[in-house]
């Protein structure tokens, strides 16, 4: 709390994914903040896609507190900062469909076993072009192709903004560049733990998301968006090491 408040905090964004991956997320004040921190915040979960029938739909969202941070595209004064959460039945069970708590509990039980696992992505993504409207088009931002340059690369100051971005909030990059399809990109993630890497990568797609809106344009992370050109991969660069 006390860094929230230095920080000039006044709204906090509690966020999750529903079973399909998509980010969700519920918005609370910072006088509200602290008694949320210690016993969550309920939520109906039966308006989310594939969570909670209507006769049971309670549930709780448990920020957790290694997973806070400023979202700098927010404005400086009443900034906004944001905790991924853990969900639970309301008498505390963890719900089924929370798939970042299924990793955490069997991330732990690897570690237990004597095992270090850490997990490295590289993701691409295409930039499509908006109409007037502000809805996005099948019209790639440029036509440029593998590791070309500016100005052919109309992506480069983009990407580059992305990874600043990224820095702001914690998370480390090793590359980026054009990507073979006319306005895909790539952007290469340092290795860190199978909890880190999955929060990181859900933090990633926000922070593309979010830039490339700023910037006139729309990102696309589907696998094949365009039927004639190359397709978007995710990478997992998996490393395991222990004493057995």
């Amino acid at each position: 709390m006390k860094f929230m408040k230095e920080q000039d905090v006044q709204f906090v964004r509690l966020a999750f994914c529903d079973i399909f991956g998509q980010l969700k997320n519920l918005s609370v004040s910072i006088s509200a903040a602290e008694k949320v921190l210690e016993k969550g915040v309920g939520f109906n979960a039966s308006a989310i896609r594939g969570f909670m029938n209507v006769q049971d739909s309670d549930l709780i969202l448990f920020p957790d507190p290694d997973t806070l941070r400023i979202l700098p595209w927010r404005p400086d004064q009443g900034r906004v900062a944001r905790f991924l959460c853990s969900i639970c039945h309301a008498d505390g069970r963890p719900f089924e469909g929370d798939a970042r708590q299924l990793l955490k509990a069997y991330s732990e039980k690897i570690e237990n076993e004597g095992y270090n696992v850490n997990i490295s992505s590289e993701c691409e993504f295409y930039l499509f072009k908006l109409d007037e409207e502000g809805n996005p088009t099948d019209t790639p931002m440029d036509r440029a192709s593998y590791f070309e340059v500016a100005p052919i690369d109309k992506g480069e100051n983009i990407r580059r903004e992305i990874c600043l971005t990224m820095e702001q909030m914690g998370l480390s990059y090793e590359a980026s560049h054009h990507e073979k399809g006319p306005g895909q990109n790539e952007i290469r993630f340092s290795s860190s733990t199978m909890l880190n890497s999955a929060d990181n990568l859900i933090t990633f797609k926000d922070i593309v998301k979010v830039t490339s809106s700023k910037m006139g344009l729309f990102a696309s992370f589907l696998p094949k968006p365009l039927f004639n050109e190359s397709g978007s991969g995710l990478t997992f660069n998996i490393s395991i090491s222990g004493d057995k």
